[in-house]
């Protein structure tokens, strides 16, 4: 059974036994446990997809916002994804024991620094089962045990996919214990988990402002944030219009309600004239509803846009609505960006490498794009496999957590003899 029915004390401490054994395991047991997984997900699509259709028909997700819903939804096409993406990280390097640092000290010891698991990585998050999959991938293969805590509303989806992980270690002769799932609680439960030092090695919370001013209350334990996405595009005096309108539909319209679509949209002023009637009649046949500023909306021609309000710049929409603003220069573009972005995905459309290279230097972003969509910002697109989430922090990670970001290091030092006088 994946969901745990002990205390949370007791589920974290039986996940850090586990860690110990995960974190000495081969990579060939760890790449069958990942690909027995794989095998499974397909095998059982269709028990996976009728525990989701139950999640949804609850009355516990009926108040869900259509893009909370998109999140929580599965199809066959998203299990087949998923099974994708665990093979794309067996595939890649182990990094467990990969040399960082090698030399000879003067006392003669042979150091080497040597990349090792956290140990018990603790993951809440929101709506969407999949991350249940990429977690555990990720957590498998960098030789760490995951405490899963997701959504109540999407508690059978998660059970049916952390049983199946669950399986697949066992028959790859792993503990099952390295992937153990928390039933979707309260509070207390969620301050628990936050406050097992000891137990747990870092916590990475998926989520709102909510989500985080929560466990920022009570954690006792490290806290790597997988934060909000209030993300930009500038298009530049010297853009490729088309390519403009393009990379600014897609980042905005592509996945509406994921944390690296485009929420603000930053047009020159010497283009403006030219390029807000086009893009803002682009957008609007997506479907998006549009807010801007006064120098936005006289060049909207007859286009519905209403007055953005202050709260506007600084919103993580996750739907169909953008925030469009007329800007001066790079620099002011830079400035906007800094002032309402929260440092996880920024782009700029321009054919001016001097621009790019400004606008790449002084926006304060986890992941910056030049004549690309923000929407790129993944782990899978990195070549990562998979991702626990963005972060948008300086240590000790930052932009997508994928599994070196799951790890730390140790020094070890051989020596024949040493002793210091």
């Amino acid at each position: 059974m994946a969901v745990a029915t002990t205390t949370v004390a007791e589920t974290c401490a039986a996940a850090k036994k586990a860690a110990r054994v995960l974190a000495s395991a081969s990579t060939e047991a760890k790449n069958a446990a990942l690909e027995a997984t794989a095998r499974l997900l397909e095998e059982r699509t269709a028990e996976i997809l009728e525990a989701n259709a139950a999640d949804l028909a609850d009355e516990r997700a009926s108040g869900l916002t259509a893009a909370l819903r998109d999140r929580l939804a599965l199809s066959a096409e998203r299990v087949a994804a998923m099974a994708a993406g665990v093979r794309v990280v067996a595939g890649l390097d182990d990094p467990v024991g990969e040399e960082l640092e090698h030399k000879v000290l003067a006392s003669g010891l042979d150091l080497r620094k040597i990349r090792v698991p956290l140990g018990v990585v603790a993951v809440v998050y929101e709506a969407r089962p999949n991350v249940t999959i990429d977690c555990a991938a990720l957590t498998i293969k960098s030789g760490n045990a995951i405490v899963l805590r997701g959504s109540h509303y999407a508690e059978r989806s998660n059970g049916a996919l952390a049983a199946i992980v669950r399986e697949a270690l066992a028959e790859a002769e792993l503990p099952p214990d390295a992937v153990v799932l928390l039933a979707g609680g309260g509070h207390e439960e969620l301050a628990g988990l936050a406050t097992q030092e000891g137990l747990v090695d870092l916590l990475i919370p998926r989520g709102g402002e909510g989500l985080k001013a929560a466990i920022k209350e009570v954690a006792t334990v490290p806290v790597m944030y997988a934060a909000a996405g209030n993300c930009h595009v500038y298009v530049h005096a010297e853009a490729d219009l088309e390519m403009a309108r393009r990379i600014a539909v897609n980042a905005k319209v592509q996945r509406p309600g994921v944390c690296n679509a485009a929420e603000t949209l930053l047009i020159d002023a010497a283009i403006a004239e030219r390029f807000v009637p086009a893009v803002l009649s682009d957008l609007r046949e997506a479907g998006v509803e549009l807010v801007g500023d006064e120098r936005a909306r006289s060049r909207a021609r007859g286009i519905a846009i209403e007055p953005a309000t202050e709260a506007d710049w600084d919103t993580e929409f996750l739907g169909l609505k953008m925030a469009v603003a007329v800007v001066d220069s790079v620099a002011a573009a830079v400035e906007h960006v800094n002032r309402h972005g929260t440092g996880h995905s920024e782009a700029i459309v321009t054919a001016s490498e001097d621009a790019a290279d400004e606008f790449a230097a002084g926006v304060d972003a986890a992941a910056v794009y030049v004549n690309a969509s923000t929407r790129f910002t993944d782990g899978f697109e990195y070549g990562m496999g998979a991702e626990i989430g963005n972060s948008t922090q300086k240590l000790h990670a930052r932009g997508p957590i994928g599994m070196r970001e799951l790890t730390t290091f140790k020094y070890v030092a051989r020596g024949d003899g040493q002793v210091r006088e």
